[in-house]
């Protein structure tokens, strides 16, 4: 990108590191310690007439170096170390190669082992739980270590380098917004578009993950359905369809203005959902199982030098089936579920290829940075067994593969894994395959097949590509860091008037030119829902946690669980790559330290209480984010209402009133909470009334009413009962028209916390995913009468 000497974005700089003079860069300029940059005063004086004025504007000053760098931070989720054929995976990675031929790549890299953790701190610099993100958005809590809200005392890149002059820009997938916020009318505050976060343009999704067919998307502050009406849609291309326009845009009309973008898919995690030609690309590559896959993988990854030649492949945990465990029957089922993922991750890779081109394209890619983080946390275990229903995982719901398998067939049999029929993802094993060397898996904060992710960075204008792995030890958390230095910024003491909290993370620049240079950054803490680790100095001292992802249901011991009880390990990294050589036995004394040191940082860093993310997720899910009302009034315009912030049909004793106009001809959905993968509707159609609960696809509860519908003005109520002190809770269901009962029934289990994570619930209509495959092919089958009033009451 250049610049010419009168540009406003040119500006004269005074200092700068070694590091950053190495690579050519610009010099410094004075700190800003306040943000945003006063006004520019006026250097034309004023008169009581035109020719009694003098016009002399002063020169607009920039508050970036000549030829500041496009930024381009590329995130994928859900996918572990091994994956990528870059460094030895068995998924074709082109884009992930491109970048790492181009620049430098990172074998030591760490993120936060779980998605809004991660991504909190990657844009803000500071600890996860500094920010208010030790859990995800949709099961934060009151702890300010887990509130699921970005204080104003840390401030976002996007704010920051906003005020510096960049454009900025966010795709895909977002979560970092308190879940109970999202509906479309606000706040917005914590929206990624908001005032309080600071990016000029976002298209994506709030929540933690999304239908990849049929996405509730937000662009800006504005809720949009961009696939209806739409057969070949997919939002990974979508969004980089919108991307690539934006980078163009800017280009055009800011030629001189560089810019920052976040570009974050919901790739790859669940719900596996891809075109069957990709899937088809990795027909018969699993057939031999997770446990060969690995050893595969580890022997190309040492033949590639990606790991050290002495690191050790650690075993298969106790808890996780061998692929000889499964039975024939079931491997067919098994091995397409990683097919789809596979052609889903590098349909997700070549998606990020397509910003690459699109810098080639207009000749700015030579002055892009580039940082392709592989993932924001490992592999995904939440598959456990192999499902077509990812979600009965996080609801504590086990269920059985043969039912999986049964409505699998039921619906076209393998073919129809990753289609908008199933929200499929699959089996632990494959995820812990995905994380070779390392033991474990995502959620897991002690071990590095939870925490450790490839990072590539290139910038070819100033980094001169080169093979060599850095071995430096770092975290998303020195993303920003790095970006400040290679601006040569201060972190602020003040944006918008606030005080801000210090920086945690380190710069890596110093890394660039120097591959074996020893590691500036010497801690680092590592905690979600109770597993944890310290990391200082080469060391790292592990405590597991208590919950194991890929075991299905809630475990009952760990309602008392306490972190007091948890058995340390000890990790000498500097001669155990891969965390195979347990020594806490043998050197009592160190572990003690780093667990000390363990316990002053999570209490500066509101890491307190330990295992605090469990509140919502395991111990009181009724606390989980969610509309505080008790009574809610809609009509028939309101739709589309995010499932988080909308009335708990599923989980809660509720009643349901309806005021409608029915006619003999009536039909469409009276009100659907969910989507294909889970939820709850009620539909008129042929003169009845008929309900569904559908529990995750492995259970539909279909009650009819029993005589047809009178027409004219009708009352319609449905009552919903949970049984106490059972988990899963059974429901019973009663229906009744003008008072009298038309339909009863009992729904033998229901979710605990919700049946979607970005679907919605509606009046009148299912908008995206439909809840029953009674009415899939007519989607939205929106009600052609009259709903004046539907009314929701908590019985409980």
């Amino acid at each position: 990108m250049k610049r010419s000497p009168s540009h406003p974005f040119r500006a004269r700089w005074l200092g700068v590191s070694t590091t950053l003079l190495m690579l050519g860069a610009p010099a410094a300029a004075p700190a800003q310690e306040s943000l945003p940059f006063p006004l520019t005063p006026s250097g034309s004086k004023a008169g009581p007439t035109i020719a009694e004025s003098t016009y002399s504007p002063l020169p607009v000053k920039s508050h970036l170096p000549a030829n500041a760098p496009n930024i381009v931070v590329i995130m994928l989720d859900d996918v572990g170390p091994a994956l990528p054929s870059t460094f030895g995976g068995v998924i074709d990675t082109r884009t992930l190669s491109r970048v790492a031929g181009d620049g430098i790549t990172y074998n030591r890299f760490h993120n936060a082992a779980m998605c809004s953790p991660t991504r909190a701190a990657l844009l803000t610099g500071r600890n996860h739980h500094r920010v208010g993100y030790g859990q995800i958005a949709e099961l934060a809590n009151d702890w300010d270590g887990y509130s699921g809200r970005i204080p104003r005392t840390s401030a976002t890149a996007a704010k920051v380098l906003g005020y510096y002059g960049y454009a900025t820009s966010a795709f895909g997938k977002w979560h970092n917004t308190p879940a109970n916020e999202t509906t479309a009318v606000g706040p917005y505050t914590n929206w990624p578009a908001g005032q309080g976060i600071g990016f000029d343009y976002f298209y994506g999704f709030l929540a933690g993950e999304s239908s990849q067919w049929e996405p509730a998307v937000v662009e800006n502050t504005v809720r949009v359905n961009p696939s209806e009406g739409k057969k070949e849609y997919h939002f990974t291309e979508d969004m980089t369809d919108k991307a690539v326009s934006w980078m163009k845009q800017i280009h055009a009309l800011t030629p001189d203005r560089p810019f920052f973008m976040y570009w974050a898919p919901g790739a790859s995690h669940g719900p596996h959902h891809i075109f069957k030609e990709w899937a088809n690309k990795y027909e018969g590559k699993f057939d031999e199982g997770w446990d060969v896959m690995r050893e595969r993988v580890f022997a190309r990854q040492k033949e590639l030098g990606w790991i050290p030649k002495d690191t050790e492949l650690t075993p298969r945990p106790k808890t996780l089936a061998a692929w000889a465990d499964i039975p024939e029957d079931e491997k067919p089922f098994q091995r397409r579920l990683m097919e789809v993922f596979a052609g889903y991750t590098e349909h997700a890779d070549a998606q990020a290829g397509r910003l690459i081109d699109a810098l080639d394209e207009l000749g700015i890619r030579d002055n892009t940075l580039v940082f392709y983080i592989w993932g924001d946390n490992g592999s995904s275990a939440e598959g456990q067994n192999g499902t077509i229903s990812e979600l009965l995982a996080q609801n504590g719901i086990p269920s059985d593969v043969k039912d999986h398998i049964r409505t699998m067939n039921e619906l076209g049999g393998l073919d129809v894994l990753g289609s908008p029929k199933v929200d499929n993802m699959y089996h632990a094993g494959w995820a812990w395959a995905g994380s070779t060397p390392y033991r474990s898996t995502k959620l897991i904060a002690a071990h590095f097949g939870g925490t450790r992710t490839p990072l590539a960075v290139s910038w070819p204008s100033r980094i001169k590509p080169d093979k060599t792995p850095r071995p430096q030890f770092h975290h998303v958390n020195d993303i920003l860091p790095t970006i400040y230095d290679v601006l040569h910024i201060k972190p602020p003491k003040l944006v918008d008037g606030v005080t801000q909290d210090p920086l945690d993370g380190t710069s890596m620049t110093y890394s660039f030119t120097s591959p074996m240079e020893p590691d500036h950054k010497k801690e680092q803490y590592f905690e979600v829902m109770g597993s944890r680790a310290y990391y200082k100095d080469g060391w790292i001292a592990s405590a597991f946690g208590p919950r194991v992802p890929w075991q299905a249901g809630v475990d009952p011991s760990i309602m008392t669980w306490t972190p007091k009880n948890d058995v340390w390990e000890l990790y000498d990294l500097k001669k155990d790559f891969s965390q195979a050589k347990d020594l806490a036995a043998t050197n009592p004394g160190k572990l003690d330290e780093l667990k000390k040191a363990f316990e002053v940082s999570a209490k500066a860093n509101k890491a307190y209480p330990i295992g605090g993310g469990l509140w919502s997720a395991v111990f009181h899910p009724e606390d989980a984010p969610s509309n505080p009302a008790k009574v809610f009034e809609f009509t028939q315009e309101v739709i589309a209402v995010p499932e988080f912030t909308a009335p708990q049909l599923g989980s809660r004793s509720n009643l349901v009133i309806i005021d409608a106009d029915l006619q003999a001809n009536s039909k469409g959905v009276l009100y659907a909470l969910g989507a294909v993968s889970g939820g709850v509707a009620l539909w008129v159609e042929n003169g009845k009334l008929s309900y569904e609960y559908n529990l995750f696809e492995v259970e539909r509860t279909r009650l009819e009413s029993s005589s047809p519908l009178p027409t004219g003005k009708v009352k319609i109520e449905v009552e919903t009962r949970k049984a106490n002190g059972v988990r899963p809770a059974p429901l019973d269901i009663v229906v009744r028209v003008d008072g009298k009962e038309v339909a009863k029934g009992r729904v033998s289990r229901s979710t605990a916390i919700g049946f979607t994570a970005n679907d919605a619930f509606d009046v009148g209509r299912d908008s995206y995913s439909p809840v029953s495959l009674a009415y899939f092919d007519r989607k939205p089958f929106v009600f052609n009468g009259k709903i004046q009033r539907l009314k929701v009451e908590y019985l409980d």
